[in-house]
């Protein structure tokens, strides 16, 4: 187990567009596992390669306990709906807002074995999806959210 630095709002590296993978290693296989690890000890159900620094379009989530999704050059395919979703993000701690995701994808990439999976995706899987697609392309929730807030702020 190897827990990873999260790269914090602010570093430059989070607002680029990743490259793709052109080859599924030992090696980003590792640096998934890593994620996973890094993600559960945040407490995240979600984390891209650029919020770890590196510059790959690829992800890990992991939307319940124990449904692991590793994602290596996504492309969502298909948008259904609308859903307002409360959101929060490892690389921008502290703070939450609501962001307007769709209901339902689809969403096809490569696993950690290099093999093309298609997940058909809804609600809260859906929405995890999508905030770590954006991660790829140098999007933030914070730059779609709206009541964005510290919820330490809130009243009891």
């Amino acid at each position: 187990m190897a827990i990873r630095n999260i790269v914090k709002e602010g570093d430059e590296v989070l607002r680029k567009k990743c490259r793709e993978v052109t080859e599924v290693t030992d090696r980003i296989r590792q640096t998934m596992d890593d994620m996973v690890d890094t993600m559960r000890d945040s407490y995240g159900v979600g984390l891209a390669a650029p919020q770890v620094g590196i510059m790959r379009r690829y992800f890990v989530a992991e939307p319940e306990p124990g449904k692991v999704f590793y994602m290596i050059n996504p492309v969502i395919t298909k948008q259904e709906g609308n859903q307002v979703c409360e959101e929060g993000c490892l690389s921008v701690p502290g703070l939450i807002g609501e962001v307007n995701r769709p209901q339902r994808i689809t969403i096809t990439a490569l696993d950690r074995d290099g093999k093309e999976v298609t997940y058909d995706l809804e609600g809260f899987e859906a929405n995890v999806m999508c905030h770590e697609y954006d991660h790829l392309d140098g999007i933030l929730f914070i730059d779609k959210a709206e009541n964005i807030h510290d919820p330490a702020d809130e009243e009891e």
